[in-house]
């Protein structure tokens, strides 16, 4: 049986934990080397919360990215969403976990050509076989909430780049996840319409509770965050809160030689 696991925040109310990552580690052999894309990663992410994990490339932050969503297995540690080992999980039940829990927002959009705005937001609950009644109205719902009801008959040509990731955003929101997963969000965007969106994705973590997990290399916009994870060379070296004002950095041997015995390399080989 799971129990929630809660703790208190700064105005006394609890925080449910959503998201739990356990000496997480992600080793690939690159001919006689050992590279640790993770390397002993432990945080937790709390319901209703935005998180940022912040990186250059090659950092790591992509990486724990697809350990968070079951897109890759880890080398050796847990990852728990909502008291389900995902670590634990087959392709199919992953598949299944996803479906019903998880909503994804892409850098490249990935909207479909040949479907209007409408069509594209409610193509994942085709998937989960509603009613295509129902479906589109849902999918006109997200639409306004997102501010696109002007453009709900579009078709992705006729959208401009903020335009289409609003849609992104919505698509994300129609299946009602527990949990949204951003991949650099704003990546393909100008830093006008960027901050337009970074503002979108904070209105939706405040009036929808949901949980928002972005991947992002710009520092700056990861201060939209509640808190921002600092990852380097597969190490969490510093979270911010920028709630509070307080920062927590690791310490300094652990984040240089990381906790994992050499033995453990074994993994590997499994």
């Amino acid at each position: 049986m799971y129990i929630k696991e809660l703790n208190i925040n700064q105005e006394g109310g609890y925080m449910e934990k959503v998201i739990e990552v356990k000496n997480l580690y992600k080793l690939y052999r690159v001919g006689d080397e050992v590279v640790r894309a993770l390397d002993g990663v432990d945080f937790n992410i709390y319901k209703g919360e935005f998180c940022a994990i912040v990186g250059t490339s090659g950092s790591g932050k992509s990486t724990l990215l697809n350990m968070l969503a079951g897109l890759e297995k880890p080398t050796k540690g847990e990852v728990i969403i909502s008291g389900e080992h995902i670590e634990k999980k087959n392709e199919e039940e992953l598949v299944k976990f996803r479906r019903d829990n998880v909503g994804f927002i892409f850098q490249s959009f990935h909207l479909l050509g040949t479907m209007n705005a409408v069509e594209n937001v409610a193509l994942p609950l085709s998937f989960r076989g509603v009613p295509k009644d129902v479906r589109l109205k849902k999918a006109d719902k997200m639409l306004d909430l997102v501010n696109l009801g002007k453009h709900k008959k579009h078709m992705p040509n006729q959208m401009s780049g903020g335009q289409q990731q609003r849609v992104g955003v919505a698509r994300a929101l129609v299946v009602e996840p527990k949990i949204i997963f951003a991949d650099e969000p704003t990546g393909n965007l100008d830093s006008h319409t960027s901050e337009e969106v970074m503002e979108l994705m904070q209105q939706v973590v405040r009036e929808q509770k949901k949980t928002l997990v972005m991947v992002t290399h710009d520092n700056h916009l990861a201060t939209y965050a509640d808190r921002v994870f600092h990852i380097r060379d597969g190490k969490i070296i510093k979270i911010e809160d920028h709630r509070s004002g307080c920062e927590h950095t690791e310490d300094r041997d652990k984040a240089i030689s990381g906790n994992m015995n050499p033995g453990d390399t074994e993994y590997l080989k499994r």
